[in-house]
């Protein structure tokens, strides 16, 4: 059954997707610019057998995970893992090429960049902490014992300088465009006057739902919801009245409502939901307390009170056909035989005479 908590998964998984192929290309830019340091003549003999060995353990990870797909679901955990092995890679070829002094060192930012972008600040900041840790390991000299230098921690913090401030940077940006993500996708969903889902964003949803219940052999119910009583409003008190009843009618509908189900706004004064799990009997029982609701309440206008009632009309999967379009065209059809047999009435889809 598709909720509103099974579509969310659905579009994080998506999401998550999309970071996993992020974090894979960094990880082939990492070894790329390993490669291209070895090339270019790289450490030492015993250091060159450290970092080829690093080279083909981080290549085999990079491969058996984007690759071989062990991982069926992408999850923030997984992606966390990989930036943390590629946290381990840097610190093992640092550490055989130069320690503190290896034209390697920077390429610490791109684990934290990633962590930044993906997974937010405390997981960077952990990242962050553990790479500082290595930075204390690679420029300690036992001889020396230098951690009770002034010297040693300002060199420490100028080094340390560009990783702390490209997480913070990122992390900042991030947040940021997240935010205006979120905001951009609220306002580009839903319908500024009622609050409900618009059709782009009701499609995607009812799309993901009919192929789950084609796959599962379950059933699936449209409704198409009609206002009884806008023209006359309008006609009679104006559009700021008529826009207040169809906020009026939204909350009687989501009253009766279901977590599972989905609303939407059709068009104008007409509006359609998604009843998953539903087959025509539970449908009907459904919009008939729908019905009743709407004519049971009382709409305020100037003073006064006045009737209000809405038509429905009724289509299931599989009984009324086997594609979305099909579903759709006769819920439609049914709504308006309710309409045309006196309005504020329930009519389920009947094949015998085209309604």
């Amino acid at each position: 059954m598709l909720t509103r908590t099974n579509l969310g998964l659905a579009i994080e998984q998506d999401e998550l997707k999309g970071f996993a192929r992020t974090i894979a290309e960094i990880e082939w830019l990492l070894l790329i610019l390993v490669l291209l340091y070895l090339v270019a003549g790289g450490p030492k003999e015993e250091g060159r057998i450290a970092v080829h060995m690093a080279l083909f353990f981080f290549g085999a990870f990079i491969l058996a995970l984007h690759y071989v797909q062990f991982y069926k679901r992408e999850s923030r955990a997984k992606l966390a893992m990989e930036t943390w092995v590629m946290i381990v890679f840097i610190t093992w070829v640092v550490a055989y090429s130069g320690n503190i002094d290896s034209p390697l060192l920077n390429l610490y930012l791109l684990p934290i960049i990633a962590s930044s972008l993906i997974l937010g600040k405390i997981m960077t900041a952990v990242e962050v902490a553990a790479i500082v840790i290595c930075y204390m390991a690679f420029s300690y000299d036992p001889k020396v014992g230098n951690f009770a230098t002034l010297e040693y921690w300002g060199a420490l913090l100028a080094l340390l300088a560009p990783v702390v401030l490209v997480a913070y940077i990122t992390s900042m940006l991030a947040a940021d465009i997240r935010y205006a993500v979120d905001k951009i996708k609220q306002v580009s969903d839903t319908d500024d006057l009622t609050g409900l889902y618009n059709m782009r964003a009701f499609s995607s949803i009812l799309q993901r739902a009919f192929k789950q219940a084609v796959r599962h052999g379950h059933p699936l119910s449209l409704v198409m919801v009609d206002s009884d009583n806008l023209k006359a409003v309008n006609d009679a008190h104006g559009h700021d009245a008529g826009n207040r009843l169809l906020q009026h009618l939204v909350r009687c509908v989501r009253d009766e409502l279901r977590g599972s189900d989905v609303m939407a706004r059709f068009g104008g004064d007409e509006f359609i939901m998604l009843l998953p799990e539903t087959n025509r009997r539970g449908a009907q029982d459904m919009s008939e307390r729908i019905r009743k609701s709407v004519e049971s309440s009382r709409f305020d206008i100037r003073g006064g009170d006045i009737n209000v009632t809405v038509s429905l009309g009724i289509s299931s999967y599989p009984e009324d056909g086997g594609n979305l379009e099909a579903i759709l065209d006769k819920a439609d059809k049914a709504m308006y035989r309710a309409k045309q047999r006196g309005r504020n009435q329930v009519v389920v889809y009947n094949s015998e005479d085209g309604s």
